[in-house]
């Protein structure tokens, strides 16, 4: 009986030396994880960080562009109607010639 039951202490132990190898090792195993989700988490926060002035930024750019087209749209009336004037005064010019 008492063999029985070193055996069964034996036995016990063995099975939860095991088990506590393995939680050690998932211990091991989660740190390694966090340590990659903490790195993870800062690189994404130094590019996040300036994304704020950046769009401001592309935001003001666009504003501009859209400003120096209206400008340069404005130029092209301008220079189309010179030109049509230009047109009209040699057709005036070539029937009086």
């Amino acid at each position: 009986m008492v063999t029985v039951v070193v055996l069964f202490n034996i036995i016990l132990s063995l099975i939860l030396f095991y088990v506590a190898w393995q939680v050690c090792q998932l211990t091991h195993k989660l740190g390694i994880i966090a340590d990659r989700l903490n790195s993870y988490e800062h690189a994404t926060y130094v590019v996040l960080s300036t994304a704020p002035a950046k769009i401001y930024t592309g935001q003001q750019q666009i504003y501009n562009l859209r400003q120096k087209n209206q400008n340069l749209k404005l130029q092209i009336q301008q220079v189309r109607q010179i030109l049509n004037l230009l047109l009209l005064g040699r057709k005036i010019w070539q029937r009086y010639l």
